[in-house]
């Protein structure tokens, strides 16, 4: 019943470059559940009847998907199927060991139409404006038109597949599992989490910048090239390691004091 729905996901990761990330997401899960591993639960309880319950929605919501054609509902039910599977054959305490895992699986599914292209939009307005600063910082003659810069004798644009959705979903799941695998207090989190829109946003206005100066200095041959070849898993690397410097930043930046008897005795950087 679901092999269909695993099928549509291929194709969409095949077509589509803002969800061609698809395809690492499975191996990450696993990953994910590798580095827990120390944690697996040796007392689950087998088999764990409440699984049937995740089971039946699953199957529910893939009936509903068919029956009113809301295709991400049915890439939905796969993930809540296979996490009410788990649940039944491994137990309830296995289930909530795995459920990290089991939820970075939605990064898979791609977003319902609307919203994708409510948050291309608004994407492409951001990168535009960011650019068009970038430019103007760089000495760089810049004007911005909807989603079009003009560089002189030269016109830029930013179109929705250029919007970097693809890297704020990669970014997400980079934060995902940072907050998952570290133990980190909660305004550690918060700060990871609000990271996660202008990391990706800077990071895809740093492609838009890199390909209107080879527009303007080399070639516009060249500049394609890049941007729809190298750049966008270049700039995933980047806004990675961008991502990277803020976690190592906020790991240094309180200092915790141990205080015995009035007097400070060790302090080391927040782990």
């Amino acid at each position: 019943m679901f092999g269909s729905v695993v099928e549509q996901l291929a194709d969409v990761w095949n077509s589509e470059q803002d969800y061609s990330h698809g395809f690492l997401v499975a191996p990450f899960a696993v990953l994910i559940l590798w580095c827990r591993r120390d944690t697996f639960p040796s007392n689950s309880v087998v088999p764990g009847y409440g699984g049937l319950l995740l089971i039946a929605i699953g199957f529910a919501a893939r009936y509903l998907s068919e029956r009113f054609f809301l295709t991400p509902l049915s890439s939905w039910a796969f993930v809540i199927w296979l996490g009410g599977t788990v649940w039944l054959i491994a137990g309830r305490s296995a289930f909530l060991w795995a459920a990290p895992g089991l939820l970075f699986l939605f990064f898979m599914v791609p977003l319902p139409f609307r919203i994708e292209q409510m948050m291309s939009w608004r994407l492409q307005t951001i990168t535009t404006g960011i650019s068009t600063f970038a430019f103007q910082c760089l000495g760089i003659a810049a004007v911005a038109e909807g989603h079009q810069i003009h560089l002189g004798d030269h016109i830029l644009e930013v179109e929705q597949a250029c919007s970097g959705l693809r890297m704020f979903m990669g970014i997400a799941a980079v934060a995902f599992v940072f907050i998952v695998l570290h133990r980190r207090s909660w305004w550690e989190t918060v700060i990871v989490v609000l990271a996660v829109a202008p990391v990706s946003m800077i990071s895809n206005a740093t492609r838009v910048v890199v390909t209107g100066l080879l527009m303007q200095r080399v070639s516009g041959d060249a500049a394609a090239k890049f941007s729809h070849d190298a750049a966008g898993w270049l700039m995933i690397v980047v806004a990675a390691l961008l991502f990277g410097f803020l976690v190592a930043y906020l790991k240094r930046l309180f200092i915790a004091v141990e205080v015995v008897g009035g007097q400070q005795l060790l302090h080391r950087p927040i782990t």
